[in-house]
């Protein structure tokens, strides 16, 4: 297993038929996942094309994340929380500032995610909208957001298979409100198989 500390990230790459499973290690911690094409970086997750395509924001096993260009990168064969968010953006030194009031200037998800990526060749304004793993966000009738402390419990895991060859942009959501007020680390493996 490999471990994700609090507040940082990782990225690596995962090879078409692959399996790529991520697991709540403490329970109650956010991942923010973000996916690249491995031959052309310039494709990569798209959130609005996964909420068209999939028609539901509440993706779990059998949903597919799907790319700026309208293809599958990803499926979802595997899942033992089904609260997940694609919604909102990865937290980042403006979120802190605008919405918690605070100047802290480093370990956001967008600054994790951008340097780890780097060793891609991917630069920050090319990350796009995560696929915020384990994140419980909910949307009232009058379509007001809240974020909510994550139904994850410890051990509790989500598993994709890559459709594609991928580079594959991970965290351990450093926002305290999206993990319940602590920061855990959070665990990754990559499979060859899944029964």
């Amino acid at each position: 297993m490999n471990i994700i500390q609090p507040r940082s990230g990782a990225a690596f790459t995962l090879q078409k038929n692959q399996y790529l499973l991520v697991e709540d290690l403490k329970g109650m911690q956010v991942s923010d996942m973000v996916l690249f094409s491995q031959n052309d970086i310039g494709e990569k997750l798209s959130s609005g094309k996964t909420l068209d395509f999939e028609e539901t924001i509440n993706l779990t096993t059998g949903n597919h994340l799907w790319s700026n260009r309208s293809n599958k990168l990803m499926y979802i064969v595997h899942d033992d929380v089904s609260s997940h968010d694609m919604l909102l953006a990865p937290c980042s030194k403006e979120t802190f500032e605008i919405m918690y009031d605070s100047h802290e200037t480093t370990h956001s998800c967008l600054d994790n995610l951008n340097n780890n990526l780097k060793t891609f060749g991917i630069e920050r304004d090319q990350i796009p909208g995560a696929f915020n793993i384990f994140m419980n966000v909910q949307v009232d009738a009058e379509g007001k957001i809240a974020v909510l402390p994550p139904k994850s419990k410890a051990n509790d895991t989500i598993v994709f298979k890559a459709l594609t060859d991928l580079i594959v942009g991970l965290t351990a959501c450093s926002a305290k409100d999206s993990n319940g007020g602590s920061f855990k680390p959070i665990g990754y493996k990559i499979l060859e198989s899944w029964a």
